[in-house]
């Protein structure tokens, strides 16, 4: 026997098959258009203010809600490009 690892594929063929950079642009685009609508409302009080007060340590809610529209936007760009990625090999394995 040999001890020779045979030589992996390229995983570039099968990112391109299943268009991830475009899936992940999507995804990104979405996510920020998400993040920036939900802290228009939130910041603007584009409803009106919001019921209660709260105090908001060292950043203020303008800060806080910049660091939550960040992590909604990375996860809704995620949820996005995953989706469509699963979609995209759905699709590709209907075809083979």
């Amino acid at each position: 026997m040999t001890d020779d690892v045979p030589e992996r594929p390229p995983a570039a063929g099968l990112i391109e098959a299943l268009d991830v950079p475009r899936n992940a642009a999507i995804g990104a685009v979405v996510g920020f258009g998400l993040a920036v609508g939900a802290y228009l409302f939130r910041v603007l009080e584009l409803f009106g203010p919001f019921a209660g007060t709260r105090e908001y340590p060292i950043l203020g809610p303008e800060g806080w809600f910049l660091i939550l529209a960040f992590v909604l936007a990375s996860a809704t760009a995620l949820l996005v490009a995953t989706v469509l990625t699963v979609v995209s090999a759905y699709r590709l394995s209907k075809t083979l």
